[in-house]
């Protein structure tokens, strides 16, 4: 193990993830459910891609979204939970300046884009709700492919400068890393230098991001609702609200633990440490997991094409 967290750098070689502080002696316990977590997340994200891919009919704007999401979920949790779990089992610690740099960039593009594919899919239910006849012109393909860009290069330039703004900085007291991966908040700590402006512009993206994504979420839903509560009959209020909610149940899983984990790790100081790791990782983790469960249980038509390939098989 290199022993640069004591010696005088401006970049350092590596950096050295501790892992959950405080919680070292039960890393392999608490390996399971995170390498659980994992596992569901690729067999029901990859199961996603599989089942839109094969079934013609779920070639819609919708079903394009939610292998958008499905993507950014697989990269989002590969990113961060294979050398999650080599910390907790071979207490591999070491991460290249370089590689941790790459790290963050990708798991905090991947969760802006997550973030603005869950605005996309908002605003999908939106047009096909309130303005259903329009639905095929409004979202055509060249629209969707559009989104899809726009969402693509708002993630990857918005996490631009926390690299350019990393690298920058003198790291002249430590190298230690107290956490499982190169979060940005955790490695600009390190920094011997005023790195107000990380701060500042990680707190820009925060509200920038989180902020108006959940605004027009916010907005989507309000004209959503207006509509809903026109229909002349209360079955038809609940079969239209059913078509939404599994993209609610994916915003409640996205926006508030990302939320709570964001303004704990910048304000929570008073929080035990171990605590707010947890948090951080939990609220990465939780999406790609759930995400796939939730479109798998809530949404009949990708439902019924499992059970059918189910029962296909067994026959």
């Amino acid at each position: 193990m290199s022993d640069s967290n004591t010696t005088d750098f401006t970049n350092p070689s590596t950096f050295i993830l501790r892992g959950i502080p405080g919680l070292e002696m039960a890393h392999v316990w608490i390996s399971i459910p995170f390498c659980t977590m994992y596992a569901i997340a690729v067999m029901g994200n990859f199961t996603i891609l599989f089942i839109v891919k094969r079934e013609q009919s779920l070639r819609a704007p919708m079903y394009y979204f939610l292998c958008m999401l499905a993507i950014t979920d697989l990269v989002l949790s590969t990113s961060m939970v294979p050398k999650m779990l080599s910390i907790f089992w071979f207490n591999s610690r070491e991460i290249d300046f370089s590689a941790c740099l790459t790290q963050m960039y990708f798991i905090h593009s991947f969760s802006v884009m997550e973030s603005g594919i869950l605005v996309a899919m908002g605003f999908d239910r939106y047009v096909a709700i309130c303005n259903p006849l329009r639905h095929s012109t409004i979202l055509a393909n060249h629209v969707v492919a559009k989104i899809a860009l726009a969402v693509v290069l708002r993630g990857c330039i918005l996490i631009l400068p926390y690299l350019i703004l990393t690298r920058q900085w003198p790291y002249c007291e430590t190298n230690i890393i107290p956490d499982t991966y190169c979060a940005h908040i955790a490695v600009v700590k390190l920094a011997c230098a005023d790195t107000r402006v990380s701060s500042y512009y990680g707190l820009f993206v925060l509200f920038c991001v989180k902020g108006l994504d959940m605004f027009f979420v916010a907005l989507s839903y309000t004209q959503i609702l207006r509509t809903i509560f026109s229909l002349p009959t209360k079955d038809a209020r609940i079969k239209t609200f059913g078509t939404c909610s599994s993209h609610l149940c994916s915003i409640l899983a996205v926006f508030i633990p990302a939320l709570f984990s964001s303004l704990t790790y910048r304000f929570g100081q008073n929080v035990a440490l171990h605590f707010r790791v947890l948090i951080g990782n939990v609220n990465l983790l939780v999406p790609p997991t759930l995400n796939p469960i939730i479109y798998g249980v809530r949404t009949k038509q990708i439902r019924d094409r499992l059970l059918w390939l189910f029962n296909h098989k067994d026959i």
